[in-house]
C-alpha cells in the first residue's frame, strides 16, 4: 500500500535481510510481487506540472493583478476597447513567461533516461531478464561488461571494474568485489559479478539525487527585483490614490469622474512592460552568447551571471579533462622513460575499456615501439592488483613483465628504497602510482614508476585569473581525495585551505576554504545553500548527474560541453564548446544586460511615480483629472513598450559583480521624478495661465509634456556619473525615441483621441524638454553618487 512505501527523503531506505533471500534461488515470483507492491517500482517519481496551472500562474502575480484591476474598471465603465487593449498587454507578458516555464520539466526526464532498461535477475532459481522497473530490494542480479547498474547493489561474488563518474564525479574507475556496494547508473567496464539489490527507485543514491533536483529551487534575483519594484510602486501609489480620492470627494467631483481618476491612477502605476523588458534583454543576451558557444536553458541566468560573486566549480570534467593521462614516468637506475613505458604497454590490455591500460598504451605509442612480442598475457586481476605478460625479444630470450599497484608489485620484486621514496612523493602530489617490474620469476626487478592523473584543462588557470579580476571567487568542490584536489587546485590557480568536513556545516563561508574535497552530491547541494544563506550569489559549474541538485539550487548552474543530459537539464547555462571561456563571456554579457535593464527599471520607477503625482497636481490646478484612461493607455503603449529599445543600448560592463538595490533605485526615482514632475506641472501651468487653455487642451498638453519629459529623462540617466553626450545611444534607442515623439506629436497636432494643439505649442513643449534634459543631467550626478548607483564601467 502507498502508506507503506518508503519516502525518497528517508535517509535509511529499506534493505532486505539476507536471511529472507535464498542465495541459490533468489526471490520467488510471489515474494517479488509483494515487495514491488510494498517498495514501489524501481523508477523516478513523476513531477510534471500541468500546463493549465502554468498558464494560470502567469495571471497571478503583482503586475497581472494591477492589469486585471484596470480591465475590470474599464469593463464597469463600458469601455470595451480600452479593456481589450489592456488585456492584450496582459496576454503579451503571460506568453513570454510561459514559453520559458516549459523548460523546467526536462530535468527528471533526463534522470529517468539514465536508468538501465532491463536487468538480469535470479527468480525462482533461474536467471531471467526483467524490466529494470520491476527490481525490488532482495533481488539477486548479475552485472556483466557494458551493463548499467539498475539499482543500488551489494556484491556477493565476482569482481568488476565500475565507472561511477555519473554519480560520484570521480573519473577513475574503481575495483569492486564481494561485500562492496555499487550504485544505480554505474557502468560495468570489466568483469562479472553477482549482487543483492539493497535499494530501488527514489531510495537509491541516484534516486536521492533526482529528488534533490526536483526539490531544489531558488528565486532568481530578477524575480526578486521585479517584485520589489512593483511592491514599492504599489505602496507609494496606493497612498497617493487615497489622497486623490479624498481630494476629489472634497471637491465634490461626480462619481463617474472619480472612477475615471482612480482608473487613470491605477494604469499610471503599472510597470506593464517591466517583466517583458527583463525577458527581452535576456533573450538578446542569449542570442549573443549562443554565437560564442553558450546556450541558456533559463533566461534568468543572464541576470544571475551579472550578480554572481562565487563560482563553485567541480573538478572532474570541469577544471580537468576527465581523462586519465600518464603524468610522470620515474625510471629506476639503469632504465629510461621510453623503456619503462614500452614494457608497461606490453603488460596492458590492447583494445579493452580499462582507462589505465589505454592511457599507458597511448603514452608508449608516442615514444617508441617495443621490439619484444607478447607470448602470453594475463589481464588485470583485482585480487592481486596486477596484470602480467611474458615477452620474447628478437634474440629469442623471454622475460616476465608485471604492472600494477605499487604495493603489490613491490612485494614480488627486489627491495628498492629509491622506488619507495619516489612512490610516496608522487602519491602526496595526488597521483595514482603504478609500478612496473621485469625479469625472470623469482628475480623480478623494479624498473620504474608510472604516475597517472586527470590533467587540468589548458584554459583553466587563465579562466580562474580572469574571474578573480572580475570579482568572482572560485572554489573547487569535488568528491576526490584532498591530496588530489589540492594538487589540481594549485595547478589552476586556486589557492587556500582544503576543507574535508563532511557533512558541510550550515554556517560555512566561501572565504574560509578554497577547496572542498571528498563531498557527495548531497554535500554539494548543502554547500550551495549555505553560501546562499550568507548572501552570496552562487554559480555552480559541473558535468555529471552528481552535480545536478547543486546546479539546480544555484542561482546559475553551468554545464560544461562534456556534461550529461542530466547536468544540462538542471543547469541554467550550457557550454557547447570545450573550455570554460564561455563563463567569462556570460559574466560580461550579463553585466552589459544588467546596466541596460537598470536604466529601464529606473526610468520606469520615475515615470510611474511622476504619472500618479501629476494627477494630484493636475487635480489641484484644474479641479479635474488632467489625464484620462485613454491617454494613459497611449502613454503605456508608446512609452513603456517603445522604451524597451533600451535593451539594445550602448553600455560598458562593470568590473565587479552587480546587485539590485531597489531601495536606492526607488529613492533616486522619487528625487529625479520630482524634477520631471516640476517640468510637467510647469508646462501645464504655462498653458493654463499664459495661454488660457481649456481643460481638454490642457490634457493634451499634459500628455505631450509627460511623453517628451520622459524621453529627456531617459537620455539624462543613461550615464550615471557622466554627461549624457559622452556615449552614443544605440540606433534602436534613437529610432524608438523618434517614433515616440512623432506619434505623440501627430496625435496632439491632429487631435486623434485628444483635443488638438497648435504645432507651435507642441514644438515649444519639445524644446522645453530638451532644455530639461540638460538640467537633469546636472542634478543626477550628486543623487547617484549619494545613493551609490554605480556607473557602468566604474
Amino acid at each position: 500500500m502507498a502508506k507503506d512505501r518508503p519516502s525518497a527523503a528517508d535517509p535509511s531506505p529499506p534493505v532486505a535481510s539476507k536471511a529472507e533471500v535464498d542465495a541459490h534461488r533468489g526471490l520467488s515470483s510471489s515474494e517479488a510481487r509483494a515487495r514491488l507492491e510494498k517498495f514501489g517500482p524501481n523508477a523516478m517519481p513523476e513531477a510534471d506540472v500541468p500546463l493549465l496551472r502554468l498558464v494560470l500562474e502567469k495571471f497571478w502575480a503583482p503586475v497581472p493583478w494591477m492589469l486585471e484591476l484596470a480591465i475590470l474598471l474599464q469593463l464597469l465603465r463600458g469601455r470595451y476597447l480600452e479593456a481589450a487593449i489592456i488585456f492584450a498587454l496582459l496576454l503579451f507578458n503571460a506568453v513570454i513567461g510561459l514559453v520559458q516555464e516549459r523548460r523546467s520539466q526536462s530535468t527528471l526526464a533526463a534522470l529517468k533516461s539514465r536508468l538501465a532498461l532491463n536487468a538480469s535477475v535470479r527468480r525462482d532459481g533461474i536467471w531471467k531478464i526483467v524490466p529494470a522497473v520491476e527490481l525490488v530490494p532482495g533481488d539477486l542480479v548479475k552485472l556483466s561488461l557494458g551493463d548499467v547498474v539498475a539499482a543500488d547493489v551489494r556484491l556477493v561474488g565476482g569482481n568488476v571494474l565500475l565507472d561511477q563518474s555519473m554519480l560520484t564525479g570521480e573519473s577513475m574507475p574503481v575495483e569492486a568485489g564481494a561485500g562492496k556496494d555499487t550504485y544505480a547508473s554505474s557502468l560495468v567496464r570489466r568483469g562479472e559479478a553477482e549482487g543483492e539489490v539493497t535499494a530501488t527507485g527514489a531510495n537509491t543514491k541516484f534516486g536521492r539525487t533526482a529528488e534533490l533536483v526536483r526539490t531544489a529551487h531558488v528565486v532568481s534575483t530578477q524575480q526578486k527585483a521585479v517584485l520589489r519594484v512593483v511592491r514599492n510602486l504599489a505602496f507609494f501609489n496606493c497612498a497617493v490614490v487615497v489622497l486623490l480620492v479624498a481630494y476629489a470627494w472634497h471637491l465634490d467631483i461626480q462619481r463617474e469622474e472619480t472612477i475615471q481618476l482612480v482608473l487613470t491612477a491605477v494604469l499610471a502605476s503599472i510597470p506593464v512592460a517591466l517583466p517583458a523588458t527583463f525577458t527581452l534583454a535576456s533573450a538578446l543576451a542569449a542570442q549573443n552568447l549562443a554565437k560564442r558557444g553558450v546556450l541558456l536553458t533559463r533566461l534568468s541566468a543572464v541576470d544571475e551571471a551579472a550578480t554572481v560573486n562565487v563560482l563553485c566549480s567541480d573538478k572532474t570534467g570541469t577544471l580537468t579533462q576527465n581523462a586519465l593521462t600518464v603524468t610522470v614516468v620515474q625510471p629506476m637506475p639503469g632504465f629510461d622513460e621510453a623503456r619503462v613505458l614500452a614494457l608497461a604497454a606490453l603488460a596492458s590490455s590492447d583494445g579493452g575499456q580499462d582507462p589505465v591500460d589505454k592511457a599507458i598504451r597511448s603514452a608508449a605509442s608516442a615514444v617508441s615501439a617495443s621490439a619484444e612480442r607478447v607470448t602470453e598475457f594475463v589481464p588485470f586481476d583485482p585480487a592481486i592488483k596486477m596484470s602480467q605478460a611474458t615477452v620474447r625479444n628478437p634474440a629469442g630470450e623471454t622475460c616476465r613483465v608485471v604492472k600494477g599497484a605499487f604495493a603489490a608489485v613491490r612485494d614480488i620484486a627486489e627491495p628498492s628504497p629509491t622506488a619507495v621514496a619516489a612512490s610516496v612523493k608522487l602519491e602526496q602530489q595526488g597521483h595514482r602510482v603504478l609500478a612496473v617490474a621485469a625479469g625472470p620469476a623469482g628475480a623480478m626487478k623494479l624498473i620504474g614508476l608510472i604516475a597517472l592523473s586527470d590533467p587540468p584543462r589548458a584554459d583553466s588557470p587563465a579562466l580562474i585569473t580572469e574571474l578573480r579580476d572580475l570579482g568572482v571567487r572560485t572554489v573547487m568542490v569535488t568528491g576526490d581525495a584532498p591530496a588530489t584536489a589540492a594538487t589540481v587546485a594549485h595547478k589552476v590557480g586556486i589557492h587556500g585551505e582544503v576543507c574535508t568536513s563532511v557533512p558541510i556545516p550550515d554556517d560555512i563561508r566561501p572565504e574560509q576554504f578554497a577547496v572542498f574535497a571528498g563531498v557527495l552530491p548531497e554535500d554539494k547541494y548543502r554547500l550551495v545553500k549555505a553560501f546562499q544563506k550568507g548572501g552570496h550569489t552562487i554559480g555552480m559549474c559541473g558535468d555529471g548527474a552528481n552535480d545536478a541538485p547543486a546546479l539546480r539550487q544555484a542561482q546559475i548552474g553551468i554545464a560544461v560541453s562534456t556534461a550529461t543530459d542530466v547536468a544540462k537539464s538542471a543547469a541554467g547555462m550550457v557550454l557547447t564548446e570545450p573550455g570554460l571561456g564561455g563563463i567569462v563571456a556570460a559574466v560580461k554579457e550579463g553585466r552589459l544586460t544588467f546596466q541596460r535593464v537598470l536604466t529601464y527599471t529606473l526610468n520606469s520607477i520615475i515615470k510611474k511615480i511622476v504619472a500618479v503625482l501629476f494627477l494630484v497636481a493636475g487635480l489641484v490646478m484644474t479641479g479635474h483629472a488632467i489625464l484620462t484612461p485613454s491617454l494613459m493607455v497611449i502613454v503605456m503603449i508608446t512609452g513603456d513598450f517603445l522604451t524597451m529599445a533600451l535593451t539594445t543600448d550602448t553600455v560598458r560592463p562593470s568590473p565587479m559583480p552587480n546587485a539590485w538595490h531597489i531601495g536606492n533605485l526607488t529613492r533616486a526615482g522619487v528625487i529625479l521624478g520630482f524634477c520631471l514632475l516640476v517640468f510637467c506641472t510647469a508646462t501645464v501651468a504655462v498653458g493654463k495661465l499664459a495661454y488660457g487653455a481649456d481643460l481638454e487642451a490642457l490634457r493634451t498638453l499634459a500628455f505631450v509634456s509627460l511623453v517628451f519629459g520622459s524621453q529627456a529623462t531617459i537620455y539624462a540617466i543613461r550615464q550615471r556619473h557622466r554627461r549624457l553626450w559622452v556615449s552614443r545611444p544605440s540606433i534602436w534607442l534613437v529610432v524608438s525615441s523618434a517614433a515616440d515623439i512623432t506619434i505623440a506629436s501627430v496625435l496632439a497636432i491632429f487631435g486623434f483621441a485628444m483635443a488638438p494643439l497648435p504645432a507651435a505649442a507642441v514644438a515649444g513643449a519639445l524644446a522645453a524638454a530638451l532644455a530639461f534634459a540638460f538640467v537633469l543631467d546636472q542634478l543626477k550626478v550628486p543623487v547617484f553618487r549619494r545613493l551609490r548607483i554605480m556607473e557602468a564601467g566604474q
